[in-house]
């Protein structure tokens, strides 16, 4: 490993991590770093976002009854 973190959690933050990290069985700090590369390989990676801006057509769209304007 190339570099050490020390932070401080909540003591439920804590709690929770010891838990997780005795039921997968895994060190508390595997359970860290799996997270944060997680993180890291999903940030701005959204799937709906590939969408934004690719609709065109009339601003109502709607064709069904109640939801049309008059």
């Amino acid at each position: 490993m190339g570099l050490t973190l020390t932070i401080r959690l909540s003591k439920e933050l804590a709690v929770w991590l010891e838990t997780a990290a005795a039921k997968s069985g895994v060190s508390q700090g595997k359970l860290v770093r799996e997270q944060l590369e997680k993180a890291r390989t999903s940030s701005g990676n959204q799937a709906f976002m590939r969408l934004a801006g690719t609709v065109r057509g009339a601003k109502d769209l709607s064709t069904r009854k109640g939801f049309s304007r008059p």
